[in-house]
């Protein structure tokens, strides 16, 4: 019987939730051993550190030289970790005033950025939503062909030109074909070769400084899609791509692949970017809007959010 997302959700958190529940197991002293041991395995999680700084503090401060139990830390991590990620929890919705909602989606090979496409194709046009997509990674025959399939599946036409065209000319002529033909919603795809970042950043300025001809709006989001399983690269990839565009928010895929979940921590502490959705999977339904609670509660190991160790109450961080 094939899991459900959330199941596969839960057994791919799996696997960072026993990093974190391994310190506790049985009960124990929270002294100063302890917590360091503790902030030990929330860095080696992908939490980082200031956020594992920030929550042995916390323990220090209220639990300092008691007996907890594992069930009591994983609830209070719970607690903070969805503290941490209430605010980010921010599923995508195009604005029905443009028409098109342009989107520009940005990511290195091999995150699930095309493939994200195709799912946010389907999704949408099941809502009745007229959707286009650009096959704007044009040095990537796989790439083009992935949103051809996707465009047969959903009914969404695909914008495509010859192998190593111009992406500006091909986001130009999506955005004609969107504004024309009344769509909803405009899907264009880009290269990723982060190994030439100065090529990619001119690739990029190039394709919105085409399309504001069109629509000095557009693009009206930018999208960034992580794969989870890079752990800590994924921020040094936030922050380069901010450099080269405006990141409006994120999807992290392959989290039912990866032992680095707290990574989706670790980036809404440092850059308070919304997390639009996350994935598990190469279906279609694998692909669903963020859940902060659902999150934190299957990262821990399944703890109830509320937990019994106190923490204190302060204002979620925003964006770096």
């Amino acid at each position: 019987m094939a899991l459900g997302f959330f199941s596969r959700l839960k057994q791919g958190l799996a696997r960072s939730s026993q990093k974190l529940g391994a310190v506790f197991t049985g009960g124990r002293k929270l002294d100063d051993a302890a917590l360091e041991e503790l902030e030990d395995h929330l860095i080696s999680a992908d939490l980082g550190p200031a956020l594992a700084e920030r929550v042995i503090t916390r323990f220090r401060s209220t639990r300092f030289g008691t007996e907890v139990t594992d069930e009591e830390i994983r609830e209070a991590l719970a607690t903070e970790i969805a503290r941490v990620l209430e605010p980010v929890a921010v599923p995508f919705e195009p604005d029905p005033a443009l028409k098109p909602h342009v989107v520009l989606m940005v990511g290195v090979n091999g995150t699930g950025k095309t493939t994200s496409i195709g799912k946010l194709a389907r999704f949408f046009g099941e809502q009745g939503r007229k959707v286009i997509m650009v096959a704007g990674d044009t040095f990537r025959a796989a790439a083009v062909e992935q949103l051809q399939i996707w465009g047969e599946r959903t009914g969404a036409p695909v914008v495509t030109g010859k192998p190593g065209g111009d992406a500006a000319g091909l986001a130009f002529e999506g955005l004609r074909r969107g504004k024309a033909e009344g769509a909803d919603l405009l899907l264009v795809d880009t290269a990723g070769r982060l190994h030439n970042k100065g090529a990619l950043m001119e690739e990029l300025a190039k394709i919105i400084r085409v399309m504001r001809k069109f629509d000095e709006t557009a693009p009206h989001s930018v999208i960034l899609v992580l794969d989870a399983t890079t752990g800590q690269n994924a921020i040094e990839q936030v922050r380069v791509f901010s450099e080269m565009v405006n990141v409006s928010g994120l999807i992290v895929t392959k989290l039912d692949g990866s032992a680095r979940g707290g990574i989706v921590v670790a980036l809404a502490d440092q850059f308070g970017l919304p997390v639009y959705a996350v994935g598990v999977g190469e279906k279609a339904e694998d692909l669903r809007p963020f859940s902060a609670t659902e999150f934190a509660r299957d990262l821990v190991g399944g703890a109830v959010v509320g937990g019994t160790v106190e923490v204190a109450e302060e204002p979620a961080p925003g964006p770096a």
